[in-house]
């Protein structure tokens, strides 16, 4: 009895313990932001039609608009956000961060890290729109491409599919509203022209 006893606790034990260790792997402090099947805990500024959800992916098409994340409890500062993306030829859109809710128009506070493989924008995929210029693209058309972009104090990396395409350190003394602070996300819908869509985003805090 004492041994089935003692071999019962072990193996509970180790099975606590692979749960854990689960649990572990899954979180890691990585927060989902889109659940495949709504846009609950996003906010349209303005033209709604320009969003849908399509087989399990943010759609953006259509008029000026901007999709902006509203669940959280306090704004990011410190964090790394990453966000699988797929471009139709001459499509354009946009990942703003450090940026707040506005009712229309652009989004004039934060960083907007660029998407734009094949639009006539030179300012392709990836780059700090107006501040570090990509010129070429890293990305392609009609495939997912990984975006993944990180701020440490006034440090800013992005990536595209693991390689870095801007790795940035914002000066003490930038003015205006396109600076470093707090705030959230938003996506953009860029014009009718432009499709690009959007899946598997999460954001991450960092200290």
């Amino acid at each position: 009895m004492k041994r089935f006893l003692v071999a019962s606790l072990a193996l509970s034990m180790i099975v606590v313990a692979a749960v854990r260790t689960h649990a572990d792997d899954d979180d890691d402090g990585w927060i989902s932001m889109f659940d495949g099947k709504s846009l609950d805990g996003w906010k349209i500024n303005e033209k709604p039609e320009s969003w849908k959800i399509e087989d399990g992916v943010i759609v953006a098409n259509g008029d000026r608009s901007h999709l902006f994340f509203m669940r959280h409890d306090r704004p990011f500062v410190n964090f790394e956000f990453q966000a699988e993306v797929m471009t139709e030829k001459g499509s354009n859109s946009g990942i703003f961060f450090h940026t707040k809710f506005q009712e229309e128009g652009w989004p004039r506070i934060g960083y907007e890290s660029q998407v734009n493989n094949t639009q006539g924008d030179p300012q392709k995929t990836g780059g700090l729109y107006n501040t570090v210029k990509v010129l070429e693209a890293p990305a392609k058309d009609g495939v997912w491409f990984t975006q993944y972009i990180k701020v440490d104090g006034k440090h800013v990396v992005v990536k595209i599919d693991g390689e870095t395409v801007v790795d940035y350190t914002e000066p003490d003394d930038v003015g205006g509203t396109v600076r470093l602070g707090e705030g959230t996300f938003a996506l953009q819908a860029h014009d009718p022209g432009s499709t690009v869509r959007y899946r598997n985003l999460k954001v991450r805090r960092l200290p």
